[in-house]
């Protein structure tokens, strides 16, 4: 199940609004349809494939580590950012479904460093190893969720987003991955490119 995001991104409906619509089987199955599609991207790449440094001309990640602002992403560095953004967004949807209102800190994020990820069987096990723990974050909500319960965020952030109840926190984690298909699938390409000596 592919989520249409379209609504969000043109200022016509708040997140919130949107996961309104989906159910928590909705949610499980988007989340399979998400990892799959990344498991088939990588599905056919070598070590090289996946470790290899594309040329990302918009690249600027004023948050990266200093010297590391503007370098390409490869495909083990977008595995391993995209999957730790969803599980947080994952465990602040378990926390608030159960009933208590999050503050903006602490974060509750880890993500894996990308550098440590060298092999396309590493990216495989992390894309499988995030499934597995997000659908435990769903497990984790309460047969009736609480849906008024909410994140607290920024005056600023929730003018652009909006509120986030428990559903709202799980889809904003795919939100995030889906924006970065294109990125990933560009990332393919040039490796793939790469290989082949064009």
């Amino acid at each position: 199940m592919l989520i249409d995001f379209a609504p969000v991104e043109r200022n016509e409906l708040k997140l919130i609004d949107l996961a309104a619509r989906f159910t928590l089987d909705d949610l499980r199955a988007a989340t399979r349809f998400s990892i799959d599609r990344m498991l088939e991207l990588i599905a056919d790449l070598s070590d090289a494939d996946v470790t290899f440094d594309p040329v990302d001309p918009d690249a600027h990640d004023p948050y990266a580590v200093a010297g590391e602002e503007t370098i390409g992403w490869s495909l083990a560095h977008l595995i391993v950012h995209v999957t730790a953004s969803s599980e947080e967004w994952a465990a602040y949807s378990a926390i608030l479904a159960r009933g208590i209102d999050y503050p903006p800190e602490p974060r509750l994020r880890y993500e894996t460093p990308w550098r440590a990820v060298t092999t396309q069987a590493q990216c495989v096990q992390r894309l499988r190893e995030s499934l597995r723990m997000r659908l435990a974050y769903l497990d984790v909500w309460p047969d009736a969720p609480h849906l008024e319960t909410r994140r607290q965020m920024s005056e600023r952030f929730t003018e652009r987003f909006g509120e986030f109840n428990a559903p709202a926190a799980y889809l904003f984690g795919l939100w995030h991955e889906v924006n970065h298909y294109e990125q990933i699938c560009e990332a393919r390409r040039q490796a793939l490119a790469a290989r082949q000596g064009i």
